[in-house]
């Protein structure tokens, strides 16, 4: 006899497969951006920063946080890091002195462009693989997960 729960077992197994292959594919999509990062002694965080200030140029701090949904404590470590590094620049906004703007050294340009061509490449390979209707459904997929992160609709 079927129950409640006998029904759900098969979606609920498509679920943790689900949630595996996520699993596994960041560690795919991570892999070659984390150890050129290593080798520097940088991490996830500095890459998610300097990819952002990079696609962003001369964005506010309260902007980039706004997008990475991080503190201000959590990322004056790694920012001023990257400051340190001669990655990232800091200057104050021309309509306000106050606010401070940043953007990527031309190192900083150098090495945000390595990291996010092998994440490039890698996407690439699996769309041609797989096919537009692929493609779009990823995105269609991962922009839903962006929203639920607001939105419980």
């Amino acid at each position: 006899m079927l129950t409640a729960k006998n029904k759900s077992q098969p979606e609920d197994l498509f679920l943790h497969q689900a949630i595996e292959q996520f699993y596994f594919g960041y560690r795919s999509f991570t892999e070659l951006p984390d150890k050129l990062l290593a080798e520097q002694g940088l991490g996830r965080v500095h890459h998610r920063i300097l990819y952002f200030v990079g696609h962003n140029p001369d964005i506010a701090i309260n902007a980039l946080l706004g997008i990475l949904k991080i503190s201000k404590q959590a990322l004056n470590g790694p920012l001023k890091q990257l400051v340190k590094m001669g990655l990232i620049t800091v200057t104050a906004a021309a309509h306000d002195q106050r606010v401070r703007q940043l953007s990527l050294s031309p190192s900083g340009k150098k090495l945000e462009s390595q990291l996010t061509h092998t994440q490039k490449q890698l996407l690439q390979r699996v769309f041609l693989q797989l096919g537009k209707e692929t493609e779009v459904a990823w995105l269609q997929v991962m922009q839903h997960l962006n929203k639920g992160l607001t939105d419980e609709s």
